[in-house]
This record gives structure tokens, C-alpha cells and sequence, in this order.
């Protein structure tokens, strides 16, 4: 899978950042990322124009010329932003022109970036050219006029920005349309690609060493050791398995000082790289803010999951209880993912937890035939019937399946678009019981038939 190209939006205080990120990720809620080492004002999103999908890295208002305090400390992750990524869309202001900051930031990604396009906001009401032409003194090509509260000029902004990225293809099999069939790929067929993320020093190289069975990559006790992510190939028990381990830092140029230890954007594009993802958790540790974020995204990408507890054998029962306790309030929301509690070190229950891999990668990519799914569903009509939303029942008629990793089960039926979330929530759970869904979200979507009277 090809990974999705990261654009990173800098510039001085107040040209728009915010707005323009809030744009390119629509209703998506942003992956905030509230790290060690990372600015508040410093987020991370999904962006799509047309049909081409990319992160999207909102930072803070940049002072390049700052020495000390909070402004030199956000100066320096927006260095690092830039060196993460694949193109910088740099802000400059319309309405209030070219001035020395603008220059000082100019200067800084000649050294720094790759592809730089200039970004002139604030341009709705102006004529294209009165509005660009003092910032072609930067230096940095043609200069782009949009409007980031309004919409103008954004799409040919992101399609310029991206033109030299080749369009990938699409690997979720979009909803069966109705009288399509859907044709699952052969599960079996596919290597597993595994990826392992989790925070800094929680022990994923040693667990990939473990894994293999040598030292295949470096494990040390600092956070950061990993600087780049590593794609390992190796093969247990007759099954293919490539290993990608994370938390390194995508190195572009020159190397900073002060670098965070946590690569928020190769975690992202691990997990959407992956069929399964290892999320891993320090059991000598509080399960934290990070933890819960990495898993929100994994469920939001609909990769299968599963949980490892790692330093298990080094806590006190009180310990032990105590990161329970943590993990169901905190990581409730991951109910279907199989939960191991692992020594990385001494490779306790190692094996485990290839087996729950295997059965979370076997669950992603089921079929899941429509005799039996529309069983399935009149059985959990019968048991419990969908709440009324005034006079109408919602009536549901017959299901199928729609797509793979996740699985996408479509529904059929008459007034379908009242069905509640917790009715949606106890038929999820009626499918998985059935089909034996563990370690992989499932997705259901409902298709409501067309009334030739409703506006008779």
C-alpha cells in the first residue's frame, strides 16, 4: 500500500492555519496529538480531495528567529513538522501583504524542504493577481490565492500540492451497490503485515527481536532508539508476516536537538499501511492520553487490533489490578480486540499473541455469506425489535456483505435511517457472535428502499 503523502501547513500567527486544516479535514475529527515534546497547537488530520487521501500537519505560528521560551520550543517542532513531510504549504496573509517574517520563514524552507507551495489567504474579494503578486518576491514559484473560511481556490491548492504523487488506489472495497455481488478476496492469500506501535520504550523492537529470534533491530533503554520505521520479513508456522516497527523519525536533512522521541506521522502511516495492528502498553506505566489517541485512529482506519500488556512480569498484583482498571476506562471502546498480558524480554506469551494476529487478520478479511447473514439478522429482529421513531418501525429485510478489512455488512430495509446507535451497537454485537468477529472493528451500513408515493 502506498503510503499517503503528509502536508504540513506553516507560517507566521494568524494567516489561517487553523481554518485551512479545518478545511482540508472536513468533518473528520483531527488526531490531536497532546504527546510529550509536542506543542499544543501542533494536530494531525485526514485530508482527501477528490480521490486522493493525505495527512494533514497543523502547526503553530512560526518564529524561526526565536532563541528561548515557548516560541523556540515551537519553532523547533515545526522544524521537525517540515522535515516530516512530503510538501509544506506555507501561509502568508493577503490582506495584510509581505512583510520581514514572511521572508525570515522563506528563507528557512530553501534549507529545510523539499516542495514548498505558497499559500496567499485571506484572498476572497481580491482580484487573483492583486492578491499574488508581491509574494512572487519570496522566491518560492507561483504563489497560490485562496480562501480558507470560504472554500476558494483550496481544491486547486491540495491538487497542486499533490500533483506529483501518483493517485493510489483505493484497497477497501467500497459498498455493494443494490443487485451487486461482492466477491471477497481469499483471506489466505495475504501476507500479514504487521505493524507494532505504542510509545516510546514500551518494548516494540524487543518484541520483534523475540518475534524473529535475533537481534534484528536495535533495543535499548531510551525512548527513541528507533529512528526510522523498519519493514522485517519472517515466517512462523508456515504464515508470512512482515513486521513494521515504528516510533522512529523520518529524517529529511538536518538533524535537531530538540526532536520529540514519538513519530506521530510514521505511527499513521504504519497503521494505514498494515493489515493488523500490535498496539502495545506499558504495564509499568499509567495507560495515557497517547495510548487512547493510537487507538482511536486504529479503529477509525478499520484495522483489526489486538492489545499487548508488555513488562507484565516485573509489577505487583496491586500494579496489575490497577492497569486493569485503567485499560477498561480508557480503552473500553476496544471491546473486540484480544488483550495479552506479555513479557517482550523474556518472551512470555509471545505466542499468543501471533495467534490472536492470525485470528484478528483471518476476522478482517472474512466472508460472510448472505444466507446466513440475513439469518443472522432476523434472529436479533426477533429477539429485539428496532425502537419506533414516531409512527414508523424501521423494517429490516436483508443483509449482506459489502466489504473487507474492515468487514462492511449492508442492510436493507424500509426506514432504516431511524435506527439508533444503540440498536446498531446490539446488532454489531449479534455478527460478531455469530461469525465469530473478534479482533477487527465491523462496520454496518443501512439502505433504505425507495417509496415511488412518498411525495405522492
Amino acid at each position: 500500500m502506498a503510503l499517503k503523502p503528509v502536508v504540513t501547513l506553516v507560517g507566521r500567527p494568524n494567516v489561517g492555519k487553523s481554518t485551512l486544516f479545518n478545511r482540508l479535514t472536513r468533518s473528520r475529527s483531527a488526531l490531536v496529538a497532546d504527546f510529550s515534546g509536542l506543542t499544543r497547537d501542533r494536530h494531525y488530520g485526514e485530508g482527501r480531495v477528490g480521490d486522493i487521501p493525505f495527512i494533514v500537519v497543523d502547526t503553530g505560528g512560526f518564529e524561526p528567529v526565536a532563541k528561548s521560551g515557548i516560541l523556540h520550543h515551537m519553532a523547533k517542532q515545526t522544524e521537525q513538522a517540515i522535515a516530516e513531510s512530503d510538501v509544506v504549504v506555507f501561509l502568508v496573509d493577503a490582506r495584510a501583504g509581505l512583510n520581514a517574517h514572511d521572508r525570515e520563514i522563506a528563507n528557512l524552507l530553501r534549507k529545510l524542504a523539499q516542495t514548498v507551495i505558497v499559500c496567499v489567504n485571506k484572498a476572497e474579494g481580491m482580484s487573483q493577481t492583486s492578491a499574488v503578486s508581491e509574494f512572487f518576491e519570496l522566491g518560492l514559484g507561483q504563489p497560490h490565492a485562496i480562501s480558507a473560511s470560504h472554500g476558494d481556490g483550496v481544491a486547486l491548492l491540495v491538487e497542486a500540492a499533490l500533483a506529483s504523487f501518483k493517485e493510489p488506489a483505493s484497497e477497501s472495497t467500497e459498498a455493494a451497490e443494490d443487485g451487486e455481488s461482492f466477491e471477497p478476496a481469499d483471506e489466505s492469500e495475504h501476507r500479514i503485515k504487521l505493524a507494532i506501535v505504542g510509545r516510546p520504550n514500551v518494548g516494540k523492537s524487543t518484541l520483534i527481536n523475540t518475534f524473529v529470534g535475533e537481534n534484528r533491530v536495535i533495543a535499548f533503554d531510551m525512548p527513541g532508539t528507533t529512528r526510522d520505521a523498519i519493514e522485517i520479513e519472517f515466517e512462523r508456522d508456515g504464515r508470512q508476516y512482515t513486521l513494521i516497527d515504528t516510533a522512529g523519525l523520518r529524517r529529511r536533512g538536518k538533524v535537531f536537538e530538540a526532536v520529540e522521541k514519538f513519530s506521530v506521522i510514521k505511527t499513521l502511516q504504519a497503521i494505514e499501511a498494515c493489515n493488523v495492528v500490535l498496539l502495545m502498553v506499558d504495564a509499568q506505566q499509567e495507560i495515557s492520553d497517547q495510548d487512547a489517541h493510537i487507538a482511536g485512529f486504529v479503529v477509525e482506519s478499520g484495522r483489526a487490533l489486538v492489545v499487548a500488556i508488555n513488562k507484565w512480569d516485573n509489577i505487583s498484583r496491586e500494579q496489575r489490578e490497577r492497569i486493569e482498571r485503567e485499560y477498561e476506562r480508557k480503552l473500553r471502546f476496544l471491546s473486540f480486540a484480544k488483550v495479552h498480558h506479555i513479557s517482550a524480554l523474556r518472551g512470555q506469551g509471545v505466542n499468543a499473541v501471533l495467534r490472536s494476529v492470525k485470528s484478528a487478520h483471518a476476522a478482517a478479511f472474512s466472508k460472510l455469506s448472505t444466507p446466513k447473514l440475513t439469518r443472522t439478522l432476523e434472529d436479533a429482529v426477533a429477539q429485539q425489535q428496532p425502537p419506533r421513531r414516531g409512527i414508523f418501525r424501521p423494517k429490516m429485510r436483508y443483509a449482506h456483505q459489502g466489504g473487507q478489512n474492515p468487514p462492511l455488512i449492508i442492510i436493507h430495509g424500509n426506514a432504516l435511517d431511524s435506527v439508533s446507535d444503540p440498536y446498531k451497537r446490539y446488532l454489531e454485537s449479534k455478527f460478531r457472535d455469530v461469525f465469530e468477529l473478534a479482533g477487527t472493528p465491523l462496520r454496518i451500513q443501512f439502505k433504505s428502499s425507495y417509496n415511488p408515493y412518498v411525495d405522492g
